[in-house]
């Protein structure tokens, strides 16, 4: 093994080797989660250089000045207060949307619709880039490959998920095998494989590259609205209305685990960063958090009043946030599970709610036609974004969160910088 060169990872903090092995190019990551500012930055790289051969005695200043740099960035971005402005209103499509996604970068998004397309913006000008025209009916799951963001990957209730080029336009493939609608997909990691979850109770895995299915994932008995590989691409979640989670090897295709717990249909499931532990949110106003080893429950967040539609982890994984339709948003410990904050403003259910890429603030959507923008030390609301005349049904953030897009049922979406 030869070392050719360091990368830096910004969010979650990181340093990346690209190494040659046997004439081939390989990568691999060394995951600096808990660093802060205060961390010794010569003690974390010595650290590292005796858990990696790679990393020799003469590279460990490097190595050093490197998570120097990843803590620079973490001061700067702790101690800004920035405001986000209404920068631009897309009326995207004629009929509603269904869903948006930023690629890695945020330079480019995509926009889902009942009008049966799937279009590609430029996030700095607004300019319409492409339109995705071919499926039958609802384009309802959208996706880019990130980090890479050269293909996108569209899922119909015309029962197909297509593979697009997303500098051209040009159709790579349809996917066809599903019986019933697709309502979610995603690329794995490495951009090798797209997983679609359907209402027909199965998932697909199907082969980029040669366009073919790999597997079926069966093992539901209910419509499967929610799924979500893992950071390494080995593992994925899938969450249906049969009240469960199942916890499936990819490569194989069989399942790991069920993750049996929740009274009622699941909204969504997903892994914290270093695929250890899972968090689930169920119209049963619980959230529950399991470990991805055992598949035992290890968890539940009770304290919201309605149903719960989303939950996510920060990128320490020492985190979750989670949004309700009782009009609340609430940050928990994850090792306690204790409740940490309770944030009340929004005069709707609360649909989406995320963490910024930093893990200092937290965007959530709601009803109520507003999305707001909260501090996580504090749980103050620092902002309401303004102005969508309907319900926002999602919003999120680019890789620096430096950018908010929200997509609302007025049939715009707006880009806030």
């Amino acid at each position: 093994m030869r070392l050719k060169r360091f990368l830096i990872r910004y969010y979650p903090p990181g340093i990346i080797l690209e190494y040659e092995q046997n004439g081939q190019l390989k990568t691999k990551s060394h995951d600096l989660l808990s660093l802060t500012t205060h961390s010794d930055a010569k003690l974390v790289a010595k650290e590292l250089a005796l858990k990696d051969p790679l990393i020799t005695e003469a590279r460990v200043e490097q190595i050093a000045q490197l998570i120097q740099k990843l803590q620079q960035k973490l001061e700067r971005v702790t101690k800004s207060d920035h405001q986000f402005y209404l920068f631009k209103v897309l009326r995207a499509h004629i009929l509603p949307l269904t869903n948006i996604a930023f690629n890695k970068s945020g330079s480019s998004f995509i926009t889902g619709s009942y009008d049966r397309t799937c279009k590609v913006w430029d996030t700095a000008t607004g300019n319409e880039l492409l339109t995705l025209e071919g499926h039958r009916n609802v384009v309802y799951a959208i996706a880019f490959n990130n980090p890479y963001g050269d293909k996108i990957a569209t899922g119909s209730f015309d029962k197909t998920c297509k593979l697009w080029n997303a500098e051209t336009g040009q159709l790579y493939f349809t996917f066809r095998g599903h019986a019933a609608e697709i309502v979610c997909l995603q690329f794995n990691p490495q951009s090798t494989v797209i997983a679609t979850g359907s209402m027909d109770a199965t998932a697909k895995i199907w082969d980029v590259q040669k366009g073919t299915e790999l597997s079926t994932l069966t093992g539901h008995t209910g419509e499967i609205i929610s799924l979500v590989f893992n950071s390494r691409g080995d593992q994925m979640l899938t969450g249906s209305f049969d009240n469960t989670v199942i916890l499936w090897d990819v490569n194989t295709g069989k399942q790991i685990h069920t993750l049996i717990g929740h009274r009622s249909e699941i909204s969504t499931a997903q892994f914290n960063f270093d695929c250890s532990l899972i968090a689930t949110a169920s119209m049963d106003k619980s959230c529950k958090i399991w470990d991805v080893r055992s598949g035992q429950c290890v968890g539940t967040l009770r304290g919201h009043e309605d149903e719960v539609f989303d939950v996510g982890f920060n990128y320490a994984g020492t985190q979750l946030v989670s949004g309700s339709a009782d009009g609340t948003v609430r940050i928990s410990d994850a090792s306690s599970h204790k409740c940490i904050h309770v944030m009340q403003g929004h005069t709707g259910e609360v649909s989406k709610v995320c963490f910024s890429p930093q893990g200092h603030r937290i965007l959530s959507a709601s009803t109520d036609k507003t999305a707001r923008v909260w501090d996580v030390n504090s749980g103050e609301c620092v902002q309401t974004l303004e102005g969508h005349t309907d319900e926002i049904f999602s919003c999120i953030y680019n890789y620096e969160g430096d950018t908010i897009l929200t997509g609302s049922k007025d049939n715009t979406c707006r880009i806030w910088r």
